[in-house]
């Protein structure tokens, strides 16, 4: 996979994980105030992590360095770091709901 591919591809990946935020916020604000307190420092996480993505993948847009692998490996290490934190919230999310929120 060239560079090119690679980040066209993290650009659909980030717009994916924006839009699952988008989500859980939905989800928060349906919360009392102390459990939308407790959710939205993992908020913030994911919105770093996801910004540090998006940072990553412009460097490689710009910048096109002929070793990319090793921005390549932050990428991904940052992809499966913000799984596991969305998991881990919309969990929370779901032990803080007094009745089922759906979605």
């Amino acid at each position: 996979m060239d560079v090119k591919d690679f980040c066209s591809a993290m650009e659909s990946e980030m717009t994916s994980w924006k839009a699952k935020l988008y989500d859980a916020m939905r989800k928060i604000d349906k919360l009392g105030t102390a459990e939308k307190e407790k959710m939205l420092m993992n908020i913030q996480d994911l919105n770093m992590l996801v910004d540090d993505m998006v940072n990553r993948v412009e460097q490689l847009r710009t910048e096109c360095p002929s070793d990319w692998s090793p921005i390549k490996k932050d990428v991904e290490q940052g992809s499966i770091d913000m799984r596991s934190k969305y998991e881990e919230t919309m969990e929370a999310i779901g032990k803080a709901s007094p009745v089922s929120i759906p979605g």
